[in-house]
Parts: structure tokens; sequence; C-alpha cells
């Protein structure tokens, strides 16, 4: 019987034949996104500065069902850029990919690159990064927000009695909001090799640190007032639209990365002061240094792709989004002063000493990190609707068990 690898191989071989020739100087390198809205403006911007047409679609956020379509039918894109790394192992490890050349992959500090080897061989190149461990607030209507958490959750029950603004803005409608709260509570609550052991399954979904770190969550989500027009609305509001909440007065504080400074400069009305960040406040044992990024992997054969590859971690290649602002990093060709404001949070990506931890629901196997509607964002969702429950904190780790469980079967292990 002819095994399924074997049918890939060969359509992806049939792919790489049918684009050699004398044609194949004038065939768009296809690239698939995840990106929508400016981001993937942003991203056209750059890859019109390439030599080479370059063909870009957006799968929105269910890439993985859209690469796995296109390989069953052997017209898979020369690149996809996707921001769970968990894919890129996988991937990897079915022989659907090229590795990544040696002197590509050393533009990157070790930290990063460990994140994208399988191994002992290197599969993906970053072309974009997140620092997700921020507090953005007006300076001209709150202080700074305190450094721990321990005075963090007193604080949003000072401003919540105090009425109007809201303490917080939450985009709950877009799961990944929730699940990087929880993340920051888990790296400041973790011992060493905890929060990596969520991913491993060493750390169970029902233990002491994920029930703390949902206890810790449900002590401030709870809290009344502290959403403008309460819980409901926070889950029908999208990340941008809680950052206008912020910047327009009805809310004192969101949470979210370094992305959030564009989309308030886009909203913010003219002569009113910028949002600033604090770091996200520390727990007992770290200060969290949650980040993301979106890493480009290449589909085996693809020479185009490879070139293309090569070229987006060049130094000057991301040059109009860094102006543009909204982009970040941990490409080490690029200085932080590069990012003007941003610089320092670019700086603390690659550096080691700060222990960066990669946002778990982009490691997470299967369906149990998304997207939409799925996994943790959905389990999250629904801790929010029900954090008044008493056992609010039980039924989403049982959830959780369940959904590891099943991320479990769905990659045969």
């Amino acid at each position: 019987m002819t095994s399924r690898r074997a049918v890939l191989g060969g359509a992806l071989g049939a792919a790489v034949a049918g684009a050699s020739g004398c044609g194949r100087s004038r065939r768009p390198v296809q690239v698939a996104v995840v990106w929508s809205g400016d981001e993937l403006v942003r991203f056209r911007e750059v890859v019109r500065r390439y030599p080479r047409p370059v063909d870009v679609v957006s799968t929105r956020n269910d890439i993985n069902a859209f690469l796995s379509a296109r390989l069953r039918a052997g017209n898979q894109p020369d690149v996809a850029i996707v921001p769970q790394i968990s894919l890129i192992a996988d991937y990897a490890r079915r022989g659907w990919l090229d590795a990544i050349p040696e002197e590509v992959g050393r533009r990157f500090a070790d930290t990063w690159r460990e994140m994208l080897t399988v191994d002992g061989r290197q599969y993906g190149a970053w072309v974009k990064a997140a620092h997700k461990s921020l507090v953005w607030y007006p300076p001209d209507r709150l202080a700074a927000p305190p450094a721990t958490w321990a005075a963090f959750v007193p604080l949003v029950r000072e401003l919540a009695a105090a009425g109007r603004p809201a303490p917080l803005a939450l985009g709950a409608a877009d799961g990944w909001v929730l699940t990087d709260w929880l993340e920051n509570l888990l790296i400041g609550f973790a011992a060493a090799g905890e929060y990596q052991g969520l991913v491993s399954g060493a750390e169970p979904w029902d233990g002491p640190l994920v029930r703390r770190a949902l206890a810790e969550l449900a002590a401030v989500w709870s809290v009344a007032g502290v959403f403008p027009y309460g819980i409901g609305r926070a889950l029908i509001t999208q990340q941008e639209e809680s950052v206008m909440q912020v910047v327009d007065g009805r809310a004192a504080m969101v949470v979210e990365g370094d992305f959030v400074a564009a989309v308030a400069d886009r909203f913010r009305p003219a002569g009113a002061a910028p949002l600033v960040a604090a770091r996200f406040p520390a727990g007992p044992r770290a200060r969290p240094l949650l980040v993301a990024g979106d890493a480009a992997m290449v589909f085996a054969g693809s020479a185009a792709g490879g070139e293309l590859v090569e070229w987006l971690t060049r130094r000057e290649s991301f040059q109009p989004w860094i102006a543009a602002g909204g982009y970040l990093s941990p490409n080490t060709l690029i200085t932080p002063d590069a990012y003007g404001p941003a610089a320092p949070w670019a700086a603390e990506l690659s550096d080691a000493a700060g222990e960066p931890q990669f946002d778990l629901s982009d490691q997470l196997r299967g369906s149990l990190g998304g997207p939409d509607g799925l996994g943790s964002w959905k389990i999250l969702q629904d801790f929010l609707a029900e954090v008044h429950r008493p056992d609010a904190v039980d039924r989403a780790c049982r959830r959780l068990v369940r959904a590891a469980a099943q991320a479990r079967r769905e990659a045969g292990s």
C-alpha cells in the first residue's frame, strides 16, 4: 500500500518539477501568512521591494488547515509564515520542509534558534516577533502600574471602586488575548521548568501551577466594574477595540504586546499624549518575559522559497515596516535603536539574561493551542464567562485536561 508520506512526497516533487524550466523565473513566489489588516498591508509593502514577484495569501488564523489541504492537493506554497512553532516541528518531522541554511540561522540569538530546531536542524527563520509582557496606560491620566502582581490586584480593585474609567480593557473576542494573560501569570508563578512542562506533558493542566494562575486571574477578572460595560461586552470586544477603550478614556489600562503602540497612535486624538508601557507585574518567582513570533518555513524542494526567506532575514528588508511602527524582530542584524521608541522592548527579545518564554498556545500541539473557538482560547473565554462561579477554576482545569488528551490523540501519541 502506498503511504501518505510517499503520496505527499510525490506531490511535492511534481510541484517542484512543474515550477522548473524557462517559466520558473516568471512565476511569483507564493507565501501563505496568517496576517490580515494592517499587518498584511505592511508585509505586502515589504515584499514589493523583492526583485521577483511575490504572491501573498492570507489564511487568517487556521493556517494549518489551509496548508494541509494544499499539501494533499500538491499545490503547496513556497513559504509559509506561521505563529505556531509547533507546526514547524510537525511538518519537519513529516519531511515536508527544507532546513534553513546555517548562515541564515546565525542571524538570531541562540534562544530563538533553539525554538525552531528539530532533531538538530533549524527549519524556520524568524521574520517578526512580539514582546507580550506589557501594560499600556495614558501617563497623563494614570501613574505607572506597580511592578508586582501582589500590588497590581489592589490597584485594579481601587480603580474599579472609583468608577469610570474602568481599570482594564480586554479584547476577549480574540482568545489569544486571554491566553496571554494566563501565560504571563504562569511564568511569574512557575518554578524552573514548570512552564515548558505544560508543553511536554511533564506538568499537569490541573496541577497547582495552573490552578494558582487561574485563581489569580479570577481575582482580577471577577472584580465588579473591572471592564467597560462588563464581562459580556468584553467577550465580544476585539483586541483593537480594547486599545481604543484606553485611548478614549473608557478604560485605564490594557495588557498586550508592543504592537499596541501602532494601534493606539492610529486612533489617538490630535494633541493627546501617546500611551506608554510598563512591564507586566512580576510574580513571586519571576518577572514575565512572554514573547511570540512569526517564523518562515520553506516547503521541500522550493529553491525560490529558500531565496525569499534569506532575503526576508536581511538587515534592510523590513525597514518599511519598522518605519511604520508595530514591528519587532529577534534578528540580531537589526540593532535595537532602529526601532525608535520600541528599542527597550526590542533589546529584551534577544537578551538571554531576560529568559524569554515563548507563547504557550503557539507551542501546544493540535487544537489545544487554538485557533478561534477551539482549545485553550475557547477554554479561557468560557472561564471568563463563568468567572464568578465558585467552581470556575475546576471547570477550566477539567476542560484543559480533556483538550490536552485530545491533542495527544490528534498527534498520534
